[in-house]
């Protein structure tokens, strides 16, 4: 007896303890703001765009080392080697003979691109030796120094083009991020509104639920007076039963909306949170000229459209120079010597000199350059019109949406009030229900109405914040503050 009581004493302590931890849980009430700006901060989306854009700051670090000297040391080192090999004896013939021999190379250079002309100079200086196991002997060779230069001639020039397109392919990236970063904020704002929407659903729900079942209590006592029909009382209890039903598939639908909601602005999931309507809000007017300045002044279209214009002129000169003729000049001076030993290589050295000219003819090619052209010329004629009409397009709906974010205001006045209509006329429907003056299709009736009301006033503000970030997404431009939108990325470092 004594071990029982103990036992249920315990189960007591543990559904009491429970109980008062799941009181104790911390609802966290977010607001639009907060939950954009914790979607900001740590959602794994913006993960995703702060290193892509660091992948392209990279690439543009890297283009730009290509236009500074490169200092590099190559060779063999060792190099051994023992085969037969066909040597050619001074009458001409060949003999093979065995060869056994070390060979160690390097070479120190230092090259410079000249971008405009394509010409590639440069200052070396390298070293041979060669350790004939054979004979037992060691040779030395080497060029202490000399310079020269690669020149292409009539060929395409890709550091002159590159220098043209990666600079704007560098600021799409920066202007790509600070909209990826906006789109991060509609995308939060899009699943803020569907759970505030569920959230208000379920809240109705309960509501309905809760005045159903009074509802049935007092059709409970009308019955047993014969003041309300069967068939009035069965509709009322059927009442109850929708009610319930609806409450249940708004709570599903709330947990969807909260783990869908958590997971993209990277929150705990056991926490719990409410969401506060988003009722402060700047109305102000957008003038849509403004807009287009901004948009095309901020956006990454402006680049972009450049870039693919030059980019269409840049594939018509390669397919012109690549299907052409093609020639390299080179050349180089310096001095170079032999010796028994490393010392000598630098002493009393020989000028050594180069020139050479090397050419690519073609002479029959069944038409493949003349095709080549052509459809060079027909891939930049469509890049031209698509860019036209895509520039044309942008700058429409840069207009269209400004003149329908100023359109706003009235749509949400109409709203909040028709829901503040909406909601006293329930009440007042509801208490004259409860006091018999009407039947229970009026109070349904007004109920459609409240509930209605209540979701179009949700509607409204959503379609206001989502215009209100989408507009900041299509001009990169803060209308509130008056200056252009921009974001560190803290990611970013040298």
């Amino acid at each position: 007896m004594k071990n029982s009581r103990i036992i249920l004493t315990i189960i007591f302590l543990f559904f009491y303890v429970n109980s008062i931890a799941q009181d104790d849980i911390t609802v966290n009430k977010l607001s639009l703001s907060d939950v954009v700006s914790m979607a900001i901060e740590q959602s794994p989306s913006i993960k995703y765009y702060q290193n892509r854009n660091v992948n392209y700051y990279w690439r543009w670090k890297n283009f730009q080392a290509n236009f500074r000297p490169q200092l590099g040391i190559s060779g063999n080192l060792p190099d051994y080697q023992i085969s037969n090999e066909p040597i050619t004896q001074p009458d001409g013939s060949i003999e093979f003979k065995q060869i056994s021999q070390l060979r160690t190379t390097a070479d120190l250079a230092l090259t410079q691109i000249i971008p405009h002309t394509g010409t590639t100079i440069y200052g070396a200086s390298s070293l041979y030796r060669v350790e004939d196991f054979n004979k037992n002997t060691v040779e030395w060779s080497g060029a202490p120094f000399y310079i020269g230069f690669v020149q292409p001639l009539f060929a395409f020039n890709w550091w002159k083009w590159s220098r043209k397109t990666e600079p704007l392919v560098y600021e799409e990236s920066q202007k790509r991020y600070v909209e990826s970063v906006e789109r991060v904020s509609l995308n939060s704002t899009s699943r803020f509104f569907t759970y505030l929407r569920i959230q208000t659903n379920y809240n109705l729900a309960a509501s309905n639920l809760k005045n159903s079942k009074d509802n049935l209590k007092i059709a409970e006592v009308k019955r047993k007076l014969g003041q309300i029909s069967e068939n009035d009382f069965s509709r009322i209890k059927l009442s109850v039963l929708n009610a319930q039903k609806a409450l249940n598939k708004s709570n599903m639908d709330l947990k969807n909306a909260d783990f869908e909601l958590k997971s993209y602005i990277g929150m705990d999931q056991n926490s719990k949170i409410e969401l506060i309507i988003p009722l402060e809000m700047s109305l102000f007017y957008i003038d849509p000229q403004k807009a287009l300045k901004e948009t095309l002044e901020n956006r990454k279209e402006g680049p972009e459209f450049k870039r693919r214009l030059i980019e269409a002129d840049r594939d018509l000169i390669r397919a012109k120079r690549n299907t052409g003729l093609r020639t390299t000049l080179r050349g180089s001076y310096g001095t170079s010597k032999n010796a028994d030993n490393l010392g000598g290589v630098y002493k009393e050295t020989e000028n050594q000199q180069m020139l050479k000219l090397s050419l690519n003819i073609p002479i029959l090619d069944w038409g493949k350059s003349a095709s080549t052209v052509k459809l060079a010329e027909s891939r930049r004629e469509l890049v031209l019109y698509g860019v036209e009409r895509e520039k044309l397009d942008f700058e429409r709906e840069i207009v269209v949406q400004a003149e329908k974010f100023n359109l706003l205001e009235t749509q949400m006045e109409t709203a909040k009030e028709a829901d503040k209509v909406a909601g006293n006329g329930y009440l007042i429907a509801l208490k004259k229900f409860q006091n018999g003056e009407i039947s229970i299709t009026d109070l349904n009736i007004s109920l459609s109405e409240r509930e209605k009301a209540k979701r179009d006033y949700i509607a409204s503000l959503q379609d206001y914040w989502v215009s209100f970030h989408y507009i900041r997404i299509l001009t990169l431009y803060d209308f509130e503050l008056n200056q252009k939108i921009t974001y560190l990325n803290p990611s970013m470092t040298e």
